[in-house]
């Protein structure tokens, strides 16, 4: 028997597993990834099926109870759903964040694995925009498979990564997209990764954002609950049926309740987004 021994020096319990299955993408949206893609390396220096399901089960007898998978894009990996089907068979909660294009095709797999929490990155709500942004033409397939996902039930949150001169002006259009959606938008401050040009000037900080919901929703903003280990501070507008959110990675971060630690493809450990 394994003791749970995952608690940090501060005294943080990571119970929060994220598996990056891939450092591929089928998108090259500007701020994430260059144009060309990342360089091709061998699949023996990934994880394959089997360490990616040891590895997982070992941290479960760590006490980790939530799984989330990762990439890149983890549904372009070749056994994403041999890994999904033995992750569903451990104890924990499972989730995935993806970019959506695939969804049509693991949808099925999903229910019957109990997955149930998505997240799908969706900066824009104009076709021609989210084209740009991504440099692909999927907003049409990516919509009508954020729709199924809603209409079978699914726990959907969108994230979209908020960037001046880029799609500030949508803030509205995402909340309002909560009025008739049950799903939360989440507002994701851009963040520094190497090659995608960050400068401080393009972040739009918590209180920006804030101050631009109000101007526009005024007293009909509510705050809601977080929970204790939530990077996200919630929000819901009065008569909506889904919900906003803003991760302040930048301006306002969240390190003293962070639970999460997190597995990369090539079998690397990172307690950190920014390590």
């Amino acid at each position: 028997m394994i003791t749970p021994v995952l608690t940090d020096s501060v005294g943080r319990k990571h119970d929060y597993l994220r598996i990056s299955l891939t450092e591929r993408c089928n998108l090259r949206c500007f701020y994430c990834m260059p144009e060309a893609g990342v360089p091709h390396r061998p699949s023996s220096q990934f994880m394959s099926t089997e360490e990616v399901l040891g590895i997982a089960k070992q941290f479960v007898q760590l006490g980790v109870k939530k799984i989330r998978l990762t990439g890149g894009e983890p549904l372009i990996r070749k056994d994403a759903e041999a890994v999904i089907r033995g992750l569903a068979e451990l104890p924990v909660e499972l989730a995935i964040t993806t970019n959506g294009i695939l969804v049509d095709e693991f949808v099925n797999v999903f229910e019957e694995c109990g997955l149930k929490h998505i997240n799908v990155s969706l900066d824009s709500l104009r076709a021609e925009r989210f084209n740009k942004i991504t440099r692909r033409d999927y907003f049409s397939r990516v919509m009508k498979n954020i729709n199924t996902l809603i209409n079978r039930g699914f726990n959907v949150k969108l994230n979209a990564v908020l960037i001046k001169g880029v799609n500030e002006d949508e803030i509205a259009d995402f909340i309002a997209f909560t009025k008739t959606h049950p799903v939360e938008y989440r507002f994701i401050e851009f963040m520094p990764f190497d090659g995608n040009k960050w400068n401080f000037s393009k972040c739009l900080s918590q209180k920006e954002i804030l101050e631009l919901v109000q101007n526009k929703f005024g007293d009909s903003i509510q705050r809601m609950i977080d929970g204790p280990n939530d990077t996200a501070r919630h929000y819901k507008i009065a008569g909506h049926q889904g919900s906003f959110a803003i991760i302040s990675s930048m301006t306002n971060p969240f390190c003293d309740s962070c639970n999460r630690i997190r597995l990369t493809a090539d079998g690397k450990m990172k307690n950190c987004l920014f390590s």
